[in-house]
């Protein structure tokens, strides 16, 4: 039996398998979470038992983002010339099997190793997912779909840490790797079982490497793509500085107890979920560019709040409303800034548009998160100054996007490139 369906046959087949198909997709972007969360309980741990000190440590969740980010532009492309089962099903796969290999690592050096592979085998499910919601969904219902993704993949940093501390009390740091490889084998099985291809062979990209280039510079010249993709990995990359720069300044400076931190930390997190169906309903109703205007009002309100409340000395009491609203406006402006960066794009590049706008993410939330800490650990100024420049810069920049001419990558010229 043919695992290829036409658009319109996928199109019409999705509403039977919605829930399946969420919880697939939804589980395949999480593993970016959960390879970089579930063994930060272990660190500790691990510094020891491989005899190594915190900067090599640190290193191997630098090289897992670095791979989570590069691994997105080869899934990407590959998917629109091969179709997005195979590249999914083979990078799930290596994903699966460099998890079972870093149990085995004799030293820090070839753990970074692999955890540079493993995040880049592991973009393959991030990117194509994204790429398998356009096939599929265009508009107000990618932009819905991308709201439901988020009650799947959006409890993953959550819960990552807390499942990774649990398992510590029961095994040494290699289990967690086992675990992740026992995770991707269930995602590949999922994916094999629960998954058809979802872009058919005439509607791929067939022109090579030259024509995976020519897509990369269209869209990278495309008003719409840009601006909504920027704006998008502007708060995402504000919502990095919040992560890396928070569990110092209010545990370190504001005495919060690593417990009461935990708290915060999930309450904000369920905020992003919460905002993200309310997005997901109200899609259809009010329009995407409103929803998104919303959202980066929401966290350029309280960013911009935030150094003024730290200025002011408020304490507690003051910053982590500020904090919720940071973190909260990402349910209105993740779902809504992706689906309009790919609305309307022909079905060969989807997974190149995903690519670009992984790539983005991952990239300036890598670079803005040290930020955070560049003053030292006896201030916050230097987070809330980060954050308020991210989310203003991310409205400026959507305000001039509002304006943008139709998409240049609408024409179908992937054979003649």
């Amino acid at each position: 039996m043919s695992q290829t369906a036409t658009p319109s046959q996928t199109r019409a087949a999705a509403p039977d398998r919605r829930l399946a198909l969420l919880l697939i997709l939804g589980t395949l972007t999480a593993v970016a979470p959960l390879s970089i969360d579930m063994y930060l309980p272990a660190l500790p741990e691990l510094a020891s038992d491989l005899s190594t000190g915190a900067m090599q440590t640190q290193l191997t969740l630098t090289a897992c983002v670095i791979g989570l980010a590069v691994g997105q532009i080869v899934a990407g492309p590959l998917s629109d010339a091969l179709g997005r089962r195979r590249p999914l099903l083979i990078g799930v796969a290596a994903y699966a099997i460099t998890s079972l290999l870093c149990v085995a690592a004799p030293n820090v050096e070839t753990f970074i190793a692999l955890r540079l592979v493993q995040g880049a085998t592991g973009a393959a499910g991030i990117v194509i997912g994204r790429a398998i919601v356009q096939d599929l969904y265009d508009g107000v219902a990618a932009a819905k779909f991308f709201s439901l993704l988020m009650l799947v993949n959006g409890l993953a940093p959550v819960l990552a840490p807390v499942f990774g501390g649990q398992l510590l009390r029961l095994m040494p740091w290699p289990g967690v790797f086992a675990v992740l490889a026992g995770m991707g084998v269930a995602l590949f099985l999922a994916a094999l079982l629960g998954l058809k291809e979802t872009l058919p062979p005439d509607g791929r990209q067939t022109g090579g490497a030259r024509a995976t280039l020519a897509t990369f510079r269209e869209l990278s010249r495309d008003r719409a793509f840009t601006g909504y993709g920027l704006a998008g990995a502007l708060t995402f990359g504000a919502l990095f500085t919040y992560i890396s720069g928070s569990p110092f300044v209010l545990q370190d400076i504001y005495h919060l107890s690593p417990q009461g931190f935990s708290v915060v930390f999930g309450v904000n997190s369920l905020g992003i979920i919460a905002v993200g169906q309310i997005s997901g309903m109200l899609a259809g109703r009010v329009r995407l560019e409103r929803l998104l205007a919303a959202g980066l009002t929401i966290i350029a309100g309280g960013g911009v709040a935030l150094p003024i409340l730290i200025l002011a000395g408020t304490g507690l009491a003051g910053i982590l409303p500020a904090l919720f609203l940071v973190a909260a406006g990402q349910g209105l402006i993740i779902p809504n800034a992706t689906a309009l960066a790919l609305t309307d794009r022909p079905p060969y590049v989807a997974g190149s548009a995903s690519a670009l706008l992984g790539l983005t993410q991952f990239a300036i939330g890598g670079a803005v998160a040290p930020l955070a800490g560049i003053a030292g650990p006896d201030t916050a100024m230097p987070m809330s100054l980060t954050i308020a420049a991210l989310a203003l810069a991310a409205a400026a920049i959507t305000l001039t996007t509002r304006s943008a001419p139709p998409h240049a990558t609408a024409k179908d010229d992937r054979r003649n490139p």
